[in-house]
Protein backbone atom coordinates (compact mmCIF):
# COMPACT_ATOMS: atom_id res chain seq x y z
CA UNK A 1 0.00 0.00 0.00
CA UNK A 2 1.86 3.09 -1.49
CA UNK A 3 2.12 6.48 0.17
CA UNK A 4 4.36 8.16 -1.52
CA UNK A 5 4.44 11.61 -2.17
CA UNK A 6 7.12 13.20 -4.44
CA UNK A 7 6.73 17.01 -6.01
CA UNK A 8 6.61 19.97 -4.50
CA UNK A 9 8.56 20.02 -0.81
CA UNK A 10 8.52 16.43 -0.71
CA UNK A 11 11.42 16.28 -3.23
CA UNK A 12 13.88 17.86 -0.49
CA UNK A 13 13.66 15.35 1.85
CA UNK A 14 10.60 17.31 3.83
CA UNK A 15 7.63 15.68 5.25
CA UNK A 16 5.22 18.71 4.08
CA UNK A 17 2.64 18.15 6.95
CA UNK A 18 0.81 21.57 5.93
CA UNK A 19 -0.22 19.62 2.14
CA UNK A 20 -1.23 16.39 3.87
CA UNK A 21 -3.73 18.49 5.95
CA UNK A 22 -4.58 20.76 3.45
CA UNK A 23 -3.88 23.77 4.91
CA UNK A 24 -1.72 27.03 3.65
CA UNK A 25 1.93 27.34 5.72
CA UNK A 26 0.40 30.03 7.58
CA UNK A 27 -2.96 28.49 9.21
CA UNK A 28 -4.02 29.17 12.92
CA UNK A 29 -3.55 25.67 15.08
CA UNK A 30 -7.50 26.07 15.64
CA UNK A 31 -8.05 26.02 12.03
CA UNK A 32 -5.42 23.24 11.47
CA UNK A 33 -7.60 21.11 14.42
CA UNK A 34 -10.74 21.99 12.56
CA UNK A 35 -9.18 20.42 8.52
CA UNK A 36 -8.14 17.42 10.95
CA UNK A 37 -11.35 16.22 12.57
CA UNK A 38 -12.47 17.14 9.04
CA UNK A 39 -10.19 14.83 7.24
CA UNK A 40 -10.48 12.05 10.30
CA UNK A 41 -14.42 11.46 9.58
CA UNK A 42 -13.70 10.92 5.91
CA UNK A 43 -10.78 8.63 6.03
CA UNK A 44 -11.66 6.70 9.29
CA UNK A 45 -13.30 3.03 8.90
CA UNK A 46 -16.56 3.81 10.99
CA UNK A 47 -17.47 6.76 9.03
CA UNK A 48 -15.52 6.56 5.52
CA UNK A 49 -18.15 6.57 3.00
CA UNK A 50 -15.70 4.93 0.25
CA UNK A 51 -17.78 1.84 -0.78
CA UNK A 52 -14.70 -0.43 -1.78
CA UNK A 53 -13.16 -2.40 0.91
CA UNK A 54 -9.83 -1.77 -0.52
CA UNK A 55 -10.45 2.12 -0.33
CA UNK A 56 -11.85 2.04 3.07
CA UNK A 57 -8.61 0.08 4.08
CA UNK A 58 -6.43 2.81 2.10
CA UNK A 59 -8.28 5.37 3.58
CA UNK A 60 -7.79 4.29 7.04
CA UNK A 61 -4.67 3.04 6.87
CA UNK A 62 -3.60 6.41 5.37
CA UNK A 63 -5.32 8.28 8.64
CA UNK A 64 -3.50 5.98 10.86
CA UNK A 65 0.09 6.41 8.89
CA UNK A 66 0.31 9.67 7.48
CA UNK A 67 -2.79 11.85 8.65
CA UNK A 68 -2.19 11.31 12.31
CA UNK A 69 1.27 12.08 12.49
CA UNK A 70 1.49 15.32 10.51
CA UNK A 71 -1.07 16.33 13.14
CA UNK A 72 0.56 15.33 16.09
CA UNK A 73 3.31 17.92 14.53
CA UNK A 74 1.01 20.48 15.13
CA UNK A 75 -0.54 19.61 19.03
CA UNK A 76 2.02 20.47 21.04
CA UNK A 77 3.59 23.91 21.17
CA UNK A 78 7.40 22.78 21.41
CA UNK A 79 6.46 21.00 18.08
CA UNK A 80 5.17 23.20 16.47
CA UNK A 81 8.16 25.73 16.90
CA UNK A 82 10.32 22.97 15.95
CA UNK A 83 8.68 22.49 12.95
CA UNK A 84 8.64 26.05 12.15
CA UNK A 85 12.51 26.26 12.16
CA UNK A 86 12.55 23.12 9.98
CA UNK A 87 10.22 25.31 7.50
CA UNK A 88 12.30 28.47 7.63
CA UNK A 89 15.20 26.33 6.56
CA UNK A 90 13.33 24.27 3.53
CA UNK A 91 12.88 28.25 2.68
CA UNK A 92 16.09 29.01 2.16
CA UNK A 93 17.19 25.75 0.77
CA UNK A 94 14.34 26.36 -2.23
CA UNK A 95 15.58 30.23 -2.54
CA UNK A 96 19.02 28.41 -2.90
CA UNK A 97 18.25 25.62 -5.33
CA UNK A 98 15.88 27.29 -7.39
CA UNK A 99 13.70 24.45 -8.46
CA UNK A 100 12.18 23.97 -11.57
CA UNK A 101 8.69 25.76 -11.51
CA UNK A 102 5.38 22.76 -11.81
CA UNK A 103 3.88 23.14 -14.74
CA UNK A 104 0.46 22.81 -13.57
CA UNK A 105 -2.38 25.64 -13.76
CA UNK A 106 -2.73 26.04 -10.08
CA UNK A 107 1.19 26.48 -10.04
CA UNK A 108 1.52 28.91 -12.95
CA UNK A 109 -0.99 31.61 -11.75
CA UNK A 110 0.61 31.39 -8.37
CA UNK A 111 3.71 32.42 -9.91
CA UNK A 112 2.81 35.07 -11.40
CA UNK A 113 -0.42 36.39 -9.09
CA UNK A 114 0.54 40.06 -7.87
CA UNK A 115 -1.34 39.35 -4.59
CA UNK A 116 0.79 36.38 -3.25
CA UNK A 117 -0.42 35.59 0.03
CA UNK A 118 -4.28 36.06 -1.18
CA UNK A 119 -3.60 33.80 -4.21
CA UNK A 120 -1.62 31.43 -2.60
CA UNK A 121 -4.65 31.02 0.09
CA UNK A 122 -7.00 30.69 -2.52
CA UNK A 123 -5.26 28.41 -4.58
CA UNK A 124 -4.90 26.11 -1.36
CA UNK A 125 -8.33 25.96 -0.14
CA UNK A 126 -9.56 25.03 -3.57
CA UNK A 127 -7.32 22.08 -3.61
CA UNK A 128 -8.10 21.25 -0.33
CA UNK A 129 -12.28 21.16 -1.20
CA UNK A 130 -11.70 17.89 -2.68
CA UNK A 131 -8.81 16.73 -1.26
CA UNK A 132 -10.17 12.94 0.22
CA UNK A 133 -13.25 12.57 -1.98
CA UNK A 134 -11.33 9.61 -3.99
CA UNK A 135 -8.55 7.48 -2.95
CA UNK A 136 -7.25 8.17 -6.47
CA UNK A 137 -6.55 11.64 -6.46
CA UNK A 138 -5.90 11.92 -2.76
CA UNK A 139 -1.91 11.78 -3.23
CA UNK A 140 -2.26 13.88 -6.34
CA UNK A 141 -3.92 16.72 -4.36
CA UNK A 142 -1.35 16.64 -1.67
CA UNK A 143 1.31 16.79 -4.23
CA UNK A 144 -0.32 19.94 -5.61
CA UNK A 145 -0.34 21.76 -2.32
CA UNK A 146 2.80 20.96 -1.69
CA UNK A 147 3.98 22.42 -4.99
CA UNK A 148 2.19 25.60 -4.08
CA UNK A 149 3.80 25.97 -0.92
CA UNK A 150 6.89 25.77 -2.50
CA UNK A 151 6.31 28.67 -4.96
CA UNK A 152 4.60 30.36 -1.85
CA UNK A 153 7.92 30.20 0.06
CA UNK A 154 9.93 30.46 -3.13
CA UNK A 155 8.22 33.61 -3.87
CA UNK A 156 8.02 35.12 0.19
CA UNK A 157 12.52 34.60 0.10
CA UNK A 158 12.77 36.32 -2.81
CA UNK A 159 10.91 39.67 -1.16
CA UNK A 160 12.22 39.43 2.14
CA UNK A 161 15.82 39.26 0.43
CA UNK A 162 16.31 35.73 1.37
CA UNK A 163 18.39 35.56 -2.54
CA UNK A 164 21.70 38.16 -1.71
CA UNK A 165 21.55 40.52 -4.77
CA UNK A 166 25.74 40.77 -5.78
CA UNK A 167 27.53 43.70 -4.62
CA UNK A 168 26.59 47.06 -5.39
CA UNK A 169 28.94 48.68 -8.13
CA UNK A 170 31.26 51.34 -6.85
CA UNK A 171 30.06 54.95 -6.44
CA UNK A 172 32.20 56.89 -9.26
CA UNK A 173 35.25 59.43 -7.79
CA UNK A 174 33.91 62.75 -7.77
CA UNK A 175 35.99 65.52 -9.63
CA UNK A 176 37.10 66.72 -6.00
CA UNK A 177 38.18 63.28 -5.18
CA UNK A 178 39.89 62.72 -8.77
CA UNK A 179 42.00 65.89 -8.26
CA UNK A 180 42.89 64.94 -4.67
CA UNK A 181 44.15 61.36 -6.25
CA UNK A 182 45.99 63.03 -9.01
CA UNK A 183 47.78 65.42 -6.66
CA UNK A 184 49.30 62.40 -4.72
CA UNK A 185 53.00 61.47 -5.43
CA UNK A 186 53.19 58.21 -7.60
CA UNK A 187 54.71 56.38 -4.30
CA UNK A 188 51.19 56.46 -2.73
CA UNK A 189 49.64 55.09 -5.31
CA UNK A 190 51.53 51.77 -4.67
CA UNK A 191 49.58 48.45 -3.41
CA UNK A 192 49.20 48.48 0.01
CA UNK A 193 51.59 46.21 1.78
CA UNK A 194 49.30 42.57 1.99
CA UNK A 195 47.67 42.04 5.54
CA UNK A 196 48.04 39.16 7.43
CA UNK A 197 46.01 35.89 6.55
CA UNK A 198 43.04 35.57 8.50
CA UNK A 199 42.13 31.93 9.81
CA UNK A 200 39.06 31.15 7.66
CA UNK A 201 36.78 28.05 9.53
CA UNK A 202 34.76 26.15 7.01
CA UNK A 203 31.14 26.60 6.52
CA UNK A 204 31.04 22.75 8.36
CA UNK A 205 32.97 24.01 11.10
CA UNK A 206 30.98 27.08 11.51
CA UNK A 207 27.95 25.10 11.90
CA UNK A 208 29.46 23.08 14.40
CA UNK A 209 30.12 26.09 16.75
CA UNK A 210 26.81 27.23 16.57
CA UNK A 211 25.38 23.89 17.05
CA UNK A 212 27.67 23.01 19.90
CA UNK A 213 26.40 26.65 21.09
CA UNK A 214 22.76 25.52 20.82
CA UNK A 215 23.22 22.65 23.08
CA UNK A 216 25.48 24.07 26.04
CA UNK A 217 21.85 26.26 25.95
CA UNK A 218 20.02 22.76 26.16
CA UNK A 219 18.17 23.66 22.54
CA UNK A 220 18.93 20.76 20.66
CA UNK A 221 16.07 21.20 18.19
CA UNK A 222 17.97 24.24 16.68
CA UNK A 223 21.58 22.36 17.12
CA UNK A 224 19.93 19.62 15.09
CA UNK A 225 19.29 22.17 12.40
CA UNK A 226 22.39 23.34 12.02
CA UNK A 227 23.88 19.93 12.21
CA UNK A 228 21.79 18.73 9.74
CA UNK A 229 22.67 21.64 7.11
CA UNK A 230 26.40 20.73 7.76
CA UNK A 231 25.60 17.36 6.42
CA UNK A 232 24.41 18.46 3.51
CA UNK A 233 27.84 20.26 2.84
CA UNK A 234 29.91 17.20 3.88
CA UNK A 235 28.03 14.02 4.24
CA UNK A 236 30.72 12.09 5.76
CA UNK A 237 31.47 14.46 8.41
CA UNK A 238 32.75 12.38 11.62
CA UNK A 239 32.34 15.15 13.81
CA UNK A 240 28.99 16.66 12.80
CA UNK A 241 27.31 12.58 13.15
CA UNK A 242 29.09 12.34 16.66
CA UNK A 243 26.99 16.15 17.87
CA UNK A 244 23.88 14.93 15.80
CA UNK A 245 23.81 11.67 17.68
CA UNK A 246 24.13 13.49 21.06
CA UNK A 247 21.32 16.15 20.06
CA UNK A 248 19.29 12.61 19.59
CA UNK A 249 20.46 11.11 22.96
CA UNK A 250 19.49 14.12 24.87
CA UNK A 251 16.29 14.31 23.60
CA UNK A 252 15.87 10.80 24.49
CA UNK A 253 15.81 9.08 20.71
CA UNK A 254 18.22 6.55 21.03
CA UNK A 255 17.07 4.91 17.85
CA UNK A 256 18.30 7.90 15.87
CA UNK A 257 21.34 8.23 18.17
CA UNK A 258 22.79 4.87 17.37
CA UNK A 259 22.29 5.35 13.93
CA UNK A 260 24.21 8.50 13.85
CA UNK A 261 26.79 7.32 16.62
CA UNK A 262 26.95 4.68 13.80
CA UNK A 263 27.75 6.97 11.10
CA UNK A 264 30.51 8.76 12.85
CA UNK A 265 32.07 5.83 13.54
CA UNK A 266 32.43 4.06 10.18
CA UNK A 267 34.24 7.61 9.30
CA UNK A 268 36.33 8.08 12.38
CA UNK A 269 36.58 5.11 14.77
CA UNK A 270 37.96 7.59 17.71
CA UNK A 271 35.15 10.09 17.27
CA UNK A 272 35.12 11.34 20.66
CA UNK A 273 31.82 12.06 20.99
CA UNK A 274 30.50 9.59 19.22
CA UNK A 275 32.23 7.23 21.72
CA UNK A 276 30.56 8.59 24.49
CA UNK A 277 26.91 8.33 22.72
CA UNK A 278 28.12 4.70 22.26
CA UNK A 279 28.73 4.44 26.24
CA UNK A 280 25.68 5.58 27.77
CA UNK A 281 23.33 3.86 25.27
CA UNK A 282 25.11 0.83 26.22
CA UNK A 283 24.38 1.53 29.70
CA UNK A 284 21.71 -0.67 31.51
CA UNK A 285 18.04 0.96 30.92
CA UNK A 286 16.66 3.17 33.89
CA UNK A 287 14.10 0.59 34.05
CA UNK A 288 11.36 2.56 32.56
CA UNK A 289 7.77 1.41 32.02
CA UNK A 290 7.19 0.66 28.68
CA UNK A 291 3.59 2.19 27.28
CA UNK A 292 0.75 0.10 26.52
CA UNK A 293 -0.65 0.87 23.26
CA UNK A 294 -4.05 -0.98 23.74
CA UNK A 295 -4.88 1.42 26.73
CA UNK A 296 -6.97 4.16 24.24
CA UNK A 297 -10.54 3.52 23.11
CA UNK A 298 -11.17 1.82 20.02
CA UNK A 299 -13.32 3.05 16.83
CA UNK A 300 -13.65 6.59 15.60
CA UNK A 301 -12.32 7.97 18.79
CA UNK A 302 -9.44 5.91 19.09
CA UNK A 303 -8.17 7.70 15.98
CA UNK A 304 -8.80 10.73 17.00
CA UNK A 305 -7.25 10.81 20.31
CA UNK A 306 -4.31 9.74 18.09
CA UNK A 307 -4.30 12.88 16.56
CA UNK A 308 -5.40 15.53 19.17
CA UNK A 309 -5.64 14.16 22.99
CA UNK A 310 -2.00 14.43 23.35
CA UNK A 311 -2.30 18.14 23.03
CA UNK A 312 -4.81 18.20 25.92
CA UNK A 313 -2.86 15.86 27.89
CA UNK A 314 0.22 17.33 27.31
CA UNK A 315 1.96 14.36 24.80
CA UNK A 316 1.44 13.02 21.27
CA UNK A 317 2.46 9.71 20.08
CA UNK A 318 5.61 9.04 19.71
CA UNK A 319 7.03 6.75 16.85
Amino acid sequence: MSFEMTKGLFKFDFTDQHAILGVPLDAEFNDIRKRYMKIARRLHSDTCPFENPADKEWANQFLSKVVNPAYNKFSKESDRKEYNLLIAAISKRVAKEQPKMPDSEAAKQLASAKDLPEAYKTAVNQLADNQYESVDQALDVINQISELNMIYLLRKERMTGGVQPTQPPEKPATPATQATTAAKPAAATSAPPPSPPKSQDSLVEQSCRRAQGFMDSKNYAKATLELREAQKREPKNSKCHAMLAMCYFQQGKATMAKLEMQKALASNPEEPMALDVKKKLEQPASGAKGKKGDDKPGGFLGHLLDGFLGNLLGGGKKK
